[in-house]
């Protein structure tokens, strides 16, 4: 039986890589961490990123089973639901997305407009739990600490898809300043993954190179147990927890943060419209 395989598309625009899994032999496939492209300036959305997606998932003959998601990501929107529009499959993301929905429903003074149980998307995933992708087994692992709900997927024989919890050696780690996240909770979800085998390739959803690297979006477990500036071997809790907090306390909040909230807690569907016709985004003022 031939490995999986992994096609990888990249966002200039937010630095995010988002990924189609499928085995060679095999229609079934997966979309990981899709981008809806937006235009802040003008509140403007467009398909280009995802219909790239869809061309070279119609060109290779594959039929989407699942549209996974890490978290509810706060740099890019997700493009889930204009997907599952357009080539099928069920919506996934981990259960503690509940708890997320339920914060940002007060931040945002949703109401009635979201509810908070998760309905939203086809599937949530509990820590642990196993599915399929074509004869694929997949592991969710629940890795908080970026935010409430993030997961990682182990993909048997390929990797883990981290999702936002881990950048490459040289960068460092996610920020933990979000309502809900927590650094020493970080540091053990990171450790963790690092748990797995050495040379277990992590596939990671966004790179910020410093100057004079290419972008990558791979690595191995041992790679960063050997390298990462935040928390390679021998760095304890503690430092890491100082580290991170003392960092995040320097960071401006990302771009698109408020639209991408509010997007990616409903499956990357818009709000509904108004009675005129017209979806709208709110901007509350000192919440962040």
């Amino acid at each position: 039986m031939p490995p999986p395989k992994v096609q990888v598309f990249f966002d200039q625009h937010t630095a995010t890589f988002s990924y189609v899994v499928h085995r060679p032999g095999e229609t079934a496939c997966a979309i990981i961490d899709s981008v809806l492209d937006y235009d802040p300036k003008s509140g403007s959305v467009d398909t280009a990123s995802a219909d790239a997606i869809i061309d070279f998932v119609q060109g290779e003959g594959l039929q989407v089973q699942w549209i996974l998601e890490t978290h509810a990501h706060a740099d890019h929107l997700s493009a889930a639901h204009y997907l599952k529009r357009k080539l099928g499959g069920r919506i996934a993301i981990g259960e503690h997305i509940k708890q997320v929905q339920s914060v940002f429903k007060g931040i945002f003074n949703l109401k009635d407009d979201l509810a908070s149980d998760g309905s939203q998307f086809d599937q949530l995933f509990a820590d642990g739990e196993t599915f399929l992708i074509g004869s694929m087994q997949v592991k969710a692992l629940h890795v908080p600490g970026h935010t409430p709900a993030d997961l990682a997927y182990h993909v048997d024989g390929l990797g883990i898809f981290t999702g936002d919890t881990l950048f490459m050696p040289d960068v460092g780690t996610a920020r933990c300043d979000f309502p809900g996240g927590d650094a020493n909770t970080l540091y053990r979800s990171i450790k963790r993954l690092l748990g797995f085998p050495g040379d277990t390739r992590l596939y990671l959803c966004h790179d910020y190179p410093p100057e004079g690297r290419d972008r990558q979006c791979c690595c191995t477990v041992a790679e960063q147990r050997a390298n990462n500036i935040h928390v390679r071997d021998g760095i304890s809790e503690d430092e890491f927890v100082a580290m991170r907090t003392a960092r995040d306390k320097t960071l401006d909040m990302p771009v698109l943060i408020l639209p991408a909230i509010q997007i990616n807690i409903r499956a990357g569907q818009c709000p509904p419209p108004e009675d005129n016709g017209v979806r709208y985004l709110k901007i509350p003022i000192n919440q962040f």
